[in-house]
């Protein structure tokens, strides 16, 4: 079958944002095929440049993870060579996306009023974390911040624990791809009416936004939602379990699964014929008393004979695995999902692919993120004819 190109193929990004929420949102760009230039400081560039270790060749993991399919340009933005030159790259951009304080690109002529006047095609994607509309507008956005004041801590821990917060930055990473997602509404419309727009996102919408069942069973209720620590809230059984020698998950999705698994597997008809367990709301009514029954149960025998029996009578499992066998898993190496990427110092480094798989219009093949100020030439050079004295004072260098 014949691909067509990319989806953004031809398409420009400029992206004055760094960290995460800002640069996880244009990688998702870049994958789709637009080309993004990323806007860094010459002096030490992204942020998560510095966030490390572990380093490839000076290269941190961190920043790695988000940078892949960019080109980076050295610009500073303090003087006015390189002001002129971002607006230069605005008026040939399709999208500008920045993650600035408030007003912090305001004293550079680069704010949203100043250059929609001046490009009125531009779409202008502001990332903050309490949105440029807010009480808090002038506040930072940190991940670890939202996720406490989001609701997200609250939820996520052991019922006899304190909160704990997500492994990963989540509010960062839901951001950027609501902020993705709106980018590519916003093509659209600009494909239909020829105009750009503000699009205005907040770390704290978005973890709002994903809490979900969670947040609607709150807002339902008008009760505060309890820790159920690896345990469902509103299914069950749908949680860790001890086994002979680990740990698995055991999803039963429903009373139909419910009753396969005690007759087949437990050898207990009798729970899925009682009344405190026969259906989902009994059993979540009756967790304790049925958890106190399955728990020595399921003690008696290996993960893996459970794994097996499981999934032969179809009833969702899974084991709890350490991140190095999930990235090495088959089935992440069938979908592509780790990827072997060419570095320019490193040789190569190993990247998480792309999840988005488009049958007629693929992802682009995976380029390793840019070093800093690596393609100034190419872009300043190639695209606005800037000689390397102009490229070197857009860089604050001279």
């Amino acid at each position: 079958m014949t691909t067509r190109a990319a989806p953004l193929a031809g398409k420009r990004i400029l992206d004055l944002s760094r960290v995460l929420a800002g640069p996880w949102c244009t990688m998702i760009l870049g994958d789709l095929g637009a080309e993004v230039i990323k806007v860094e400081n010459p002096k030490g560039g992204d942020d998560t440049r510095g966030w490390g270790p572990p380093y490839a060749e000076g290269e941190s993991a961190y920043y790695l993870c988000a940078n892949r399919n960019k080109k980076s340009v050295a610009i500073d933005l303090s003087c006015a060579e390189g002001q002129a030159a971002v607006k230069a790259l605005a008026a040939t951009s399709d999208v500008l996306v920045e993650n600035y304080k408030l007003g912090g690109l305001d004293k550079y002529g680069l704010d949203y009023a100043t250059l929609s006047a001046q490009f009125p095609n531009l779409i202008y994607c502001s990332i903050s974390g309490y949105g440029r509309q807010s009480p808090r507008a002038a506040e930072p956005g940190y991940d670890y911040v939202i996720q406490a004041e989001g609701g997200l801590m609250a939820i996520n821990g052991d019922i006899d624990r304190p909160p704990v917060r997500v492994g990963v930055a989540v509010a960062d990473l839901f951001t950027g791809m609501f902020a993705a997602q709106a980018i590519l509404a916003a093509l659209i419309a600009k494909d239909r009416d020829g105009l750009g727009q503000h699009i205005d996102m907040a770390l704290f919408d978005s973890q709002l936004a994903m809490l979900a069942n969670v947040g609607s069973s709150c807002l339902v209720s008008d009760e505060e939602p309890k820790r159920f620590g690896n345990s469902h809230p509103s299914v069950v059984p749908y949680r860790t379990f001890e086994s002979a020698d680990g740990r698995f998950v055991i999803a039963v999705g429903n009373d139909h699964q419910f009753g396969i698994f005690c007759r087949d597997l437990l050898g207990r008809p009798d729970l899925a014929d009682n009344a405190r367990f026969a259906t989902n709301s009994a059993r979540v009514k009756n967790r304790e008393a049925l958890d106190a029954i399955l728990e020595p149960l399921i003690a008696q025998k290996p993960t893996l004979w459970w794994l097996e029996s499981l999934r032969k009578v179809k009833v969702p499992c899974g084991e709890v695995r350490p991140m190095k066998a999930a990235l090495s898993a088959a089935e992440t190496l069938a979908r592509g999902m780790v990827q072997s990427v060419p570095h320019p110092l490193a040789g190569t480094v190993p990247l998480i692919g792309s999840p988005l798989k488009l049958g007629g219009t693929p992802v682009v093949d995976a380029k390793a993120p840019p070093l800093l100020g690596e393609h100034s030439a190419q872009i300043l050079g190639g695209l606005l004819g800037y000689d390397a004295s102009m490229i070197a004072r857009a860089a604050g260098q001279i």
